[in-house]
């Protein structure tokens, strides 16, 4: 579909021509930009929601500038993950509003306003946990929510988590991210009645196999309402996280 046919598909709605179901319908079969290395999904927010999310770990310093500047362009906000500061350098100079996360390793730039929901928390185990709750926090932010933060509070101190019991309560979803045995999210699911997003770091000792430990225990959790995503995945926890939140407000 070309601009020629949006123009087509605006003028069609403003008339009466076409209803807007339609419109839409047509409109979420828009192509990608081919960049040749890249292919940019302009309208995924059209069908998610949100627009595309840069995923940085692998791609040259000059293919995240150019498919960040692409999306810039277009008036989105932008998520890049697993970015360097180096790809940061480069984006900033066609976005010196965007933001980095150093511990997350995230670059951030919000276009559209929007109002933040209330009800999303993110519990990290351990300080070395942070990076993975980071990049968990910075998408929910992104995506529109007011995000909580519960750090340091693993099960080697138990005291710690009880201490914010109020704050875990009244979540509408929490991401429980931790490494070592990640014994965390099993807790924090057998205290809440709220969806618990369990994310496994790598964090550990030799046996903990680079966070397949953790990712077993979780997925072996006897406590109800906890999901399991993949190792150090803190962007897709988030971005549950957001969806569920989300639906909580409507």
């Amino acid at each position: 579909m070309n601009l020629e046919r949006v123009r087509e598909l605006l003028e069609g709605v403003r008339s009466g021509r076409v209803s807007v179901e339609d419109a839409l319908r047509e409109l979420r079969g828009m192509p990608f930009e081919d960049l040749g290395f890249a292919k940019v999904d302009h309208h995924r927010g059209i069908r998610k929601g949100f627009p595309e999310v840069v995923f940085c770990q692998g791609k040259t310093v000059e293919q995240v500038a150019e498919i960040s500047r692409r999306i810039v362009e277009r008036g989105a906000d932008l998520l890049a993950t697993r970015a360097s500061r180096e790809m940061y350098e480069a984006v900033r100079e066609f976005a010196p509003q965007a933001r980095y996360n150093e511990l997350a390793r995230a670059i951030v730039l919000e276009q559209v306003p929007k109002e933040r929901l209330k009800g999303v928390v993110i519990v990290s185990a351990g300080t070395a946990d942070l990076p993975v709750a980071e990049e968990a926090a910075e998408t929910a932010w992104i995506m529109g929510n007011e995000v909580e933060k519960v750090y340091d509070v693993g099960v080697a101190g138990l005291h710690r988590l009880l201490g914010n019991l109020d704050r875990l309560m009244n979540a509408n979803v929490l991401v429980v991210v931790a490494g070592m045995e990640g014994a965390l999210a099993s807790v924090v699911g057998g205290l809440v009645d709220k969806p618990v997003i369990a994310v496994p770091t790598s964090v550990g000792y030799g046996a903990s196999f680079g966070g397949l430990a953790a990712l077993l225990t979780m997925l072996n959790s006897c406590a109800s309402g906890v999901a399991v995503v993949n190792i150090d995945n803190g962007f897709g926890a988030g971005y549950i996280a957001s969806l569920i939140n989300r639906l909580a407000h409507k």
